[in-house]
């Protein structure tokens, strides 16, 4: 049975260790998020907690860019996968060196929301990632994330 079909999701697979707050399968107090192949990229859903309130009953602008960040990491673990640079050390080979993120319109806190990623560019020293986060069949905010190539000095 391959990865896909058993339910494991990308964090899983390649980091079951990482301890990330949004996507570290090893941190129980973290927001747990699970990514997975997708046509297009990668996909995942998101439910918030009440404490993600961002104090008008909506979704809180940090946490939306939290999970943007972790869910744009999936579509560049796949890439790096692909051309040999995931190893067994946990260390992921890219690390994000910007997000810009536009909030396009408020988030429902008591629903669940999807993300999505795609590619958008890759040379050995960088990747772009294309990524939203959608509720009710609306982008609520979109981002694009650059991951550049982590060396250990």
């Amino acid at each position: 049975m391959s990865d896909t079909a058993s339910g494991r999701s990308i964090q899983e697979r390649y980091f079951p260790d990482m301890r990330c707050f949004g996507c570290g399968p090893a941190n129980p107090k973290g927001l747990q998020l699970r990514s997975y192949e997708a046509e297009t990229g990668t996909i995942a859903e998101f439910t918030p907690w009440p404490e993600h309130d961002n104090g008008l009953g909506f979704l809180n602008g940090g946490i939306i860019c939290t999970v943007l960040d972790c869910h744009s990491a999936t579509p560049m673990v796949l890439e790096a996968q692909r051309l040999g640079l995931v190893t067994g050390d946990s260390l992921l080979p890219f690390v994000t060196a910007g997000l810009e993120v536009k909030y396009l319109r408020p988030t429902p806190l008591n629903q669940t929301s999807e993300l999505r990623a795609r590619l958008a560019g890759v040379d050995e020293s960088a990747m772009l990632v294309e990524v939203s986060l959608w509720c009710d069949g609306k982008v609520r905010a979109e981002g694009t994330a650059t991951w550049k190539r982590w060396r250990q000095r």
